[in-house]
């Protein structure tokens, strides 16, 4: 299968009691012009066996299946992209699943961009949790065209399934630490955007997640402090691309201070940060009195 719409890329790790779930989704879709690449990053469980036995009954779409050692989700986006065939790329999670109609709408909404002439880098639907309810906010008509970075000003924050032209994509790699597996997509995200692509907002849900919010925050601040050198890249590349006035800027400072602060001095972290010390002092001070009128 040398040229399909899209390649729906599923990175995985551990997922051998989900992923027949996913599988199961495609193999309904009511537009099969799509391939599926899966990602193993490095799983101990029986996940590949799983696979073997989907391809050696699937006949339909192609399926690809990569193994890798463990290095994250950003690592196994590269090595999908290196094997994607399709015209657009969706990540699929190997917990989710798709609506039956997912890849038909995603043709649609790529049709639709023949009446513009902006640079699209995706288009995107929505996401909803098993109930039907939609996660995050939803543009107001049938779409919106924005950029990724503005976002919250057109109330399309929570979870959304973006499916980006894969062309556009192999142009951003992510970047990678030795020694680091986490590193937020975001930071792809903002700089495509601050590169002048827009995304096609569709209020149409196309994905079904579990969305867990309990627990989150939690495990963030632990994979930030086992990924210090990707979370220094988060924060530095938000403080650079998005429109952060004075109040957000000083809790970013002080988010990354929060992490470090324990090993590092902070005259070492105003340089990685590339502010002034007393920018950090300011951040830290701010973060006190924030504290303390809490408690009041």
């Amino acid at each position: 299968m040398d040229n399909v719409f899209c390649t729906v890329f599923t990175p995985t790790y551990n997922r051998k009691d989900t992923i027949y779930d996913l599988y199961d989704s495609l193999r309904k879709q009511s537009n099969k012009d799509f391939e599926w690449i899966i990602v193993d990053d490095g799983s101990t469980d029986k996940t590949e066996e799983v696979i073997n036995d989907i391809r050696k009954n699937e006949q339909t779409f192609s399926i690809t299946y990569v193994k890798q050692e463990n290095g994250g989700k950003h690592r196994a986006i590269n090595k999908g992209l290196d094997h994607a065939k399709g015209k657009m790329f969706f990540i699929v999670d190997s917990d989710d699943t798709l609506t039956y109609d997912a890849i038909e709408l995603i043709k649609h909404f790529v049709d639709s961009l023949n009446n513009t002439d902006e640079p699209i880098a995706a288009v995107a639907g929505l996401r909803m949790g098993k109930d039907g309810y939609v996660i995050g906010g939803a543009p107001i008509n049938e779409y919106i065209d924005c950029a990724n970075s503005l976002r919250k000003q057109y109330d399309l924050l929570g979870d959304k399934a973006e499916v980006y032209f894969t062309n556009v994509l192999k142009q951003y790699r992510f970047p990678t630490f030795e020694g680091e597996t986490f590193l937020t997509e975001c930071i792809v995200w903002n700089k495509i955007a601050d590169d002048g692509y827009k995304i096609r907002w569709f209020n149409k849900s196309i994905y079904i997640c579990e969305y867990q919010e309990a627990g989150l925050t939690n495990n963030l601040e632990m994979l930030k402090k086992n990924n210090p050198k990707g979370y220094l890249l988060n924060i530095k590349t938000d403080m650079m691309y998005l429109k952060l006035n004075t109040i957000q800027r000083l809790g970013y400072i002080y988010g990354y201070y929060f992490i470090v602060k324990d090993i590092k001095g902070k005259k070492e972290i105003s340089t990685e940060l590339e502010v002034n010390i007393l920018e950090l002092y300011l951040a830290i001070i701010a973060k006190k009195i924030k504290n303390y009128l809490k408690g009041q």
